[in-house]
């Protein structure tokens, strides 16, 4: 894609739909080694008024830089960067998640490759929209990761859809109490409020968690609740 996402669904003003009121602006990151592909994103999702462009990079060493100088809530980073591999984005998904755990990372790229959506999942990313997406489909991606939650568009879920779909052995099924553990994760709890809700040890906890993020074949909490999902688990 050679410009910014183009818009289709919109409110009757010609923007997409404005996110809920009297909310702080969602702080973003823009990494994509092409500078006319950032001022086209920054002047798409600065007409939302809860979305804020703090900071831009082209490589992985201004990404790390931005990152630490803006504190954005979402970062929408591109695979490919400055003459660097395709791939060289993972790694700094990868790096972004472990030095800044509370960072939401969206993919936004030209490779719809199965194995890059699973991958950079795997790497610690919330999302993985491809270029083409619209406008409006862009922005509810970057306010569900703000939020935690995943978002991929149609062919990114699909591939996920695809990584899982041998299921879940029967040897492998989720207990009665990896399943409630794993419906509290969906609401976003931490391992000590979901001890609290469930009556066990924070420690108890953890080990239903490791063993429902082995079933589910991931590596990350959002991984399994996006997984669960797909399996019609939640």
């Amino acid at each position: 894609m050679s410009g910014p996402a183009r818009t289709t669904a919109t409110t009757s003003g010609g923007r997409p739909s404005p996110g809920p009121p009297g909310t702080r602006p969602i702080r973003i990151v823009l990494v994509d080694d092409h500078s006319i592909m950032r001022q086209g994103l920054r002047a798409v999702l600065e007409r939302e008024d809860d979305l804020r462009i703090v900071g831009e990079a082209g490589s992985a060493p201004e990404a790390f830089a931005a990152v630490t100088a803006g504190r954005p809530q979402v970062v929408l980073l591109d695979l490919k960067l400055a003459s660097g591999p395709q791939t060289d984005g993972l790694e700094v998904c990868r790096r972004l998640c472990s030095e800044h755990p509370g960072i939401g990372v969206l993919v936004l790229t030209t490779f719809a490759e199965d194995r890059l959506v699973v991958e950079s999942v795997q790497a610690g990313a919330r999302g993985y929209v491809v270029k083409d997406v619209d406008t409006t489909e862009l922005v509810r991606a970057i306010r569900a990761v703000s939020r935690g939650e995943s978002a991929f568009d149609a062919r990114s879920a699909s591939a996920m859809v695809r990584s899982l779909s041998g299921g879940i052995p029967d040897r492998e099924r989720l207990t009665d109490r990896e399943l409630d553990v794993l419906r509290l994760l969906a609401r976003g709890l931490s391992n000590r409020a979901i001890g609290a809700e469930l009556f066990i040890s924070e420690t108890t906890v953890k080990f239903h968690v490791g063993n429902l993020m082995r079933k589910l074949m991931v590596s990350r909490r959002a991984e399994a609740v996006y997984a669960a999902t797909k399996l019609g688990l939640l």
